[in-house]
């Protein structure tokens, strides 16, 4: 992908692409967790494949008495045997990208809203305002 940021930009070879994908707002490894998050949310409100929708399973469904989590869409993420295999499996995956998102991105109303408001999310996540321009993308808790 770096070759194209350079093409878009007419930059040299040996440039850093950080400052190239955030003046074009793309998102390089977030994108991952965005398409995850985005297809939870299809899944959650029945615009995805039933052989998807069928893996996710809300918190709250497991709950015997109403509790105050129910309010916030969280999501069980399934136990997995394996690290490898079983932690990157669509249900465990996207239950725990969804379960990472702020309340007010998880209760959208529409798909548009929640889109906009997530790639807003990431892509402060992976450009700190604070940031200079030549530097990487680095998560803001590590900052």
């Amino acid at each position: 992908m770096a070759p194209l940021y350079r093409l878009v930009f007419s930059a040299k070879k040996y440039e850093h692409t950080s400052p190239l994908l955030r003046e074009l707002h793309w998102l390089r490894p977030e994108r991952i967790q965005f398409r995850l998050c985005v297809l939870t949310y299809r899944c959650l409100h029945g615009s995805a494949p039933s052989y998807l929708a069928e893996t996710i399973h809300p918190a709250s469904s497991r709950a015997t008495r109403h509790l105050r989590s129910a309010d916030t869409f969280i999501l069980l993420v399934p136990s997995t045997r394996r690290s490898t295999l079983g932690d990157r499996a669509f249900p465990a995956a996207a239950a725990r990208a969804w379960n990472s998102l702020p309340t007010r991105i998880r209760n959208a109303p529409t798909l548009v809203a929640f889109r906009q408001e997530l790639k807003t999310v990431l892509f402060r996540e992976c450009f700190p305002v604070d940031l200079l321009p030549d530097t990487f993308c680095v998560p803001a808790e590590q900052l």
